[in-house]
This record gives C-alpha cells, sequence and structure tokens, in this order.
C-alpha cells in the first residue's frame, strides 16, 4: 500500500468541466439521466455523520452508539473538549478532497450516511404545543455539511444520494447501525418520531428540490424490527405484511412529493433492508413512478440466485433496482459482486469509504493512544485523564483525514477495475534485476492474479466469520500475508496456491531467480511458470528452523522473453514463507 499522492487530483480538477447530465429519474425499470441509462457507482461515507461501534473500535468497551460514544467523552473529558472534537471530526473526517479522490478512482456517486441529530433535535428535547403538536428546531450544521458535499460533487459531476442511517428515535433492534436507545421510544413506537422523520425529510427535500446532482433520497436505511408485533425474530425477517413499515414510506413519499416532484424516493424492506413481504398487497407498490426499490448484500454467495428475489421484484412492480450498501469482504468478493450486479443492470454502493481495516479504499491508521483511551473503558480498568482522553480522540479524528490514511489499491481496482473478471494488472513496476518483494503480486481475482485455499467470506457452513487473509496485513485478498520486523511476507502456504508477477524484461535472456524464504517446521516446495510454461519443477526450500530467518534459493535457467511476461509461483507443497525474489543475470 501506498500513502496518498494529491497533486493528480488537482490536475483532474483543472481539467474535468462542471456539466449537468441532468437529474437521476426512473424510467420504467432503469434508472437514467439526460445521457441515457445510468449506473450507481457509488462509495458510503461511514462514519463521518453517524459513528458506529465497530467503526470506532468501541464495542469490547460496551459502547455501541453514537450517542454512547458522545456521552462517554462528555462524561470523561466535559462538553467543552467533547464539542471541539466533534467540531474537528466533521469537518475533517470526509472532506472535498476525499471526494476528489473517489472522482478519480472511478466513483460516480456519493452515499453519506445521515444522522438526525446534525439536523434537529430529539423529540424529548422539543417543546409540545398547546395542540399537543410538537415543535421542530432545525439546526444549520447538518444542512451546512450536506451544501457543502453536494457543491463538491457537482465539481466533480458526482450525485449525492442521501440516506437516512440515523431516524428519529432508532429504526432498528440492531442499534449500532441506526443509535436506537431501547430505554427511548424507537420510530415504530413513537408517532412524534415519525412526524419528525417526515418533517425532516420534508426541509431535506425543500433545501435541494432543484439540484441536479442530488441523486435522491434514500428514506430509511437498514430497518430491522418486528413492526408485526407477532413473529419470532426481533430484527423483522419474519414479518410477513411489514405493514407499518410501508405506511411510513408512504406517508413520507407523499410528503415529499408535495415539494419535490423530481428526485428519486429508495424505498428499503425490513431485515436490514432485503424483507419486502407485504409490499405487493400496499398502495405504496404503485403510489409513485420516480420510485426504486433497494436491497443490501452481505456475506453470502455471488451465484445469480443469489438476487435473483430482487430481479423478480423489479419485474413484478415495474421499478429499478440499486443496491444500496454492500462491503466487509475480500476483494474476491467484491469484485465477483459487482460483476453480478453490473451483468444485471443494477449500481451498487460501498460501505464505508475509510475504517481501520484492510477491506476499505482508505484505511485508518489507528493512533496507540486511542487503544489506551478504549482499554482504559473497559470495565474496572483505570480511566485515562481528560487531557488525554481529548488528545487520544483528537489523533484518532487526525488518523482519519485523507492525507494521513493509507490508500488501498486493491481494493479500489476490485470495485473499479474493469467488467472483465479475468482482468488482472501489476501491482507495481517490476523490472528483471530488482528485487520483488513477494506480497506485491498481480491485482486481480483469485484464480487469475493469485490462487488461495479461502478467499472470501461467506456466511455458510465451516467458513462463517473465516479470515480469507490469515495473517491480516498488507491486502484485502486471499493471499496470507504476515508483517516481521523486517517487512511482509507470504504465509500459512498450502500445496496448489499460486502467486502471479507480472514483470517487464530488457531482452530474452536466461536468469538465476534468488528467492528468500522461511520455514519454522516443515518446509514447501515450488515450481515457476513464464507465460504459462514451466520454467523450473519441484524446487524445495530449505528448513530455516526460524520464521523469521530468511536463506536465498538459486533457481536457475529460468528463460524470460523480452518485453512483458507473467511469471507464476506455485505452491507444489506449503509450508514455506516467501519474502522478496530477484531475477539476475
Amino acid at each position: 500500500m501506498i500513502r496518498v499522492v494529491l497533486v493528480f487530483l488537482l490536475v483532474l480538477r483543472i481539467v474535468l468541466p462542471v456539466q449537468s447530465q441532468g437529474f437521476l429519474r426512473v424510467d420504467d425499470t432503469q434508472i437514467v439521466n439526460e445521457e441515457g441509462p445510468f449506473i450507481i457507482r457509488s462509495i458510503g461515507t461511514g462514519n463521518w455523520m453517524i459513528q458506529e461501534g465497530y467503526m470506532m473500535q468501541s464495542t469490547d468497551a460496551g459502547i455501541n452508539t453514537h450517542t454512547q460514544f458522545r456521552e462517554k467523552l462528555n462524561e470523561t473529558m466535559g462538553t467543552d473538549k467533547t464539542n471541539e472534537f466533534y467540531d474537528f471530526w466533521l469537518e475533517h473526517h470526509f472532506t472535498k478532497t476525499d471526494v476528489d479522490s473517489m472522482k478519480a478512482w472511478g466513483f460516480n456517486a456519493v452515499r453519506p450516511a445521515l444522522h438526525y441529530k446534525w439536523f434537529t433535535l430529539p423529540i424529548e428535547q422539543e417543546i409540545r404545543n398547546a395542540d399537543g403538536t410538537l415543535s421542530a428546531t432545525w439546526l444549520d450544521e447538518g444542512f451546512n455539511m450536506l451544501d457543502e458535499l453536494v457543491s463538491w460533487c457537482e465539481a466533480n459531476q458526482m450525485y449525492v444520494i442521501l440516506d437516512m442511517h440515523g431516524a428519529p428515535g432508532g429504526q432498528g433492534k440492531d442499534a449500532n447501525i441506526s443509535d436506537y436507545d431501547p430505554s427511548l421510544p424507537s420510530l415504530w413506537e413513537s408517532v412524534d418520531n415519525q412526524d419528525k422523520l417526515v418533517a425532516l425529510w420534508v426541509k431535506i427535500a425543500e433545501r435541494y428540490k432543484d439540484s441536479p446532482w442530488v441523486g435522491g433520497y434514500d428514506v430509511i436505511n437498514e430497518t430491522n424490527w418486528d413492526v408485526d408485533g407477532n413473529t419470532q425474530n426481533q430484527n423483522g425477517c419474519n414479518c410477513k405484511t411489514n405493514k407499518p413499515l410501508w405506511d411510513l414510506h408512504q406517508r413520507l413519499t407523499e410528503a415529499i412529493r408535495q415539494v419535490d416532484q423530481q428526485h428519486i424516493i429508495y424505498i428499503s424492506g425490513n431485515c436490514w433492508g432485503n424483507n419486502y413481504n407485504g409490499f405487493e398487497n400496499h398502495p405504496l407498490s404503485t403510489l409513485d413512478t420516480n420510485t426504486v426499490l433497494t436491497f443490501h448484500k452481505y456475506w453470502n454467495s455471488n451465484h445469480q440466485n443469489s438476487i435473483q428475489w430482487a430481479l423478480d421484484m423489479r419485474e413484478q412492480y415495474n421499478m429499478p433496482l440499486w443496491m444500496s450498501e454492500s462491503g466487509e469482504n475480500s476483494n474476491h468478493w467484491f469484485a465477483e459482486a459487482i460483476e453480478l450486479f453490473e451483468k444485471n443492470h443494477i449500481g451498487w454502493s460501498w460501505w464505508p469509504v475509510k475504517k481501520s481495516r484492510l477491506n476499505n479504499v482508505l484505511k485508518v491508521n489507528t493512533n496507540e493512544n486511542y487503544y489506551e483511551l478504549l482499554d482504559s473503558w473497559k470495565e474496572g480498568n483505570e480511566p485515562l485523564s481528560a487531557d488525554k482522553t481529548y488528545e487520544a480522540v483528537m489523533d484518532y479524528a487526525k488518523a482519519h483525514m485523507i492525507e494521513n490514511c493509507t490508500i488501498a489499491p486493491d481494493v479500489i481496482f476490485a470495485l473499479n477495475g474493469g467488467d472483465n473478471s479475468q482482468h488482472t494488472q501489476a501491482y507495481k513496476t517490476h523490472l528483471c534485476g530488482d528485487w520483488i518483494q513477494c506480497v506485491d503480486y498481480d491485482l486481480g481475482k483469485e484464480g487469475f492474479a493469485y490462487k488461495d485455499n479461502l478467499s472470501e467470506n461467506i456466511h455458510e457452513g465451516a467458513t462463517k466469520w473465516s479470515k480469507w487473509n490469515t495473517g491480516n496485513q498488507y491486502r484485502n485478498d486471499g493471499v496470507d500475508i504476515g508483517k516481521s520486523e523486517d517487512g511482509y511476507y507470504v504465509g500459512w502456504t498450502e500445496a496448489g496456491e499460486w502467486l502471479q508477477y507480472t514483470l517487464n524484461s530488457e531482452e530474452a535472456k536466461k536468469y538465476t531467480m534468488e528467492l528468500l524464504s522461511s520455514a519454522s517446521a516443515e518446509s514447501g516446495a515450488i515450481s515457476v511458470s513464464v507465460n504459462g510454461d514451466i520454467v523450473a519443477s519441484n524446487i524445495v526450500l530449505p528448513s530455516t528452523k526460524d520464521e523469521s530467518k530468511w536463506e536465498s534459493t538459486l533457481i536457475k535457467n529460468i528463460k524470460m522473453p523480452k518485453g512483458k511476461t507473467v511469471l507464476r509461483i506455485k505452491f507444489e507443497s506449503g509450508g514455506s514463507n516467501l519474502k522478496a525474489f530477484k531475477l539476475s543475470y
């Protein structure tokens, strides 16, 4: 991975004309703009405006939601410092440079995850009027942030699709997502909360009704609630009618259409967006001609039958589909999912743009004092002082700034690497005569850039929650990568696995390969092929008795043609770790 370099983005801004492609709208089963059918390729902003516990890495400390995190800061360092932290977080977490970068990397839309608390007060803090209704207090902060985001996207000819990720009261039992507080009434238990949501969407629609770069309104994200009230699943997966959900969507649609007839309204089912039971019998199914059905896709296979239910809905209701959230898997899974969506003319949005893991476009490099803070919050541990808490969370906020993140070219390639499933590309420029790190194998899917026995997380059978990269280092592929004091290495190798490298040779020659390997116990054996032809077979690697001790193996007579060449190292038997190799003559 490489550090962010932003100079080319400045050039992009200069040459990029700002020219409207028109509003996104529905045409039968397609999303279109003035130029014709439009495939949404979007990125979600993650915990910019709504902090989820798993992205804040605070769940082990019992802090799962946005509000819990803020309350913990208030308790630990006071409201003034907490407010300073949030001001800095909101200003620097997602910026115009982030949007410029997303455009350069192939995205054409941004899906900001919104929390209603930046736009209006919770119902518990509003004043009740004489007629029994609640007053509506509007806050400038959220609207100003959206204004800036829309302007950044307009400058890049990108759409903004507004996602109500945290609705008033919380829309799901999965509180981590929606900031639901079980001690207060949820969205589904309070007419006041529903009134607040409707009023907020009307306010948003009034503000952006004439903006062509707003791509529409994703009005309720990932409802997961037993709205039927008589099922055995609290997350709404067994609901048969979903009537309260469809009723609220109908109310939202009718209210928005009073002020805005141009923007798409995106509908979402129950059970984290995918339970559409009862939709066919509800007036909502025929209410509006500028409506799109959404679904989310996580941790299941990428065969055609995995989305057939959604395709059937598209035909039944004559409405387009948008896969509005996916991610949290390997590059191989990402590439196959996007190939599946696009061959079925479905746009997509990935989640999230950045966090402290390998499977995002931007990796956050978490500061050690933030880990110390999280540890201090665990039950029975001594808390940090207010000053140290402030320093830790401010450092964590700075770690999320794009210039402090690490770009993941492998993730970018998986998401926007082209529609050819066999497409591969050199990870770096490799030349004969140079040392080539073994972890810098080609970009591409499993089976084309590399072969590994586990390359994705499918929640079926024994591999559920398995790590595709056992060492959890450097890249988001199935290749297992570890880290030692002197850098990264390929480890946990098994028979039949292989690595591919695209490199350049200045002239046709026979080279000697010097390969650095280690093995703490029984070592492995490899073969080497060039452009599909085996040039060395069953080369036994040394047992160094120490994983951190690297020894050279010389493999002679590696015949290389002139120019671009594809070299593969295959493990005939596993056990060895590979560090680097060089071709010399």
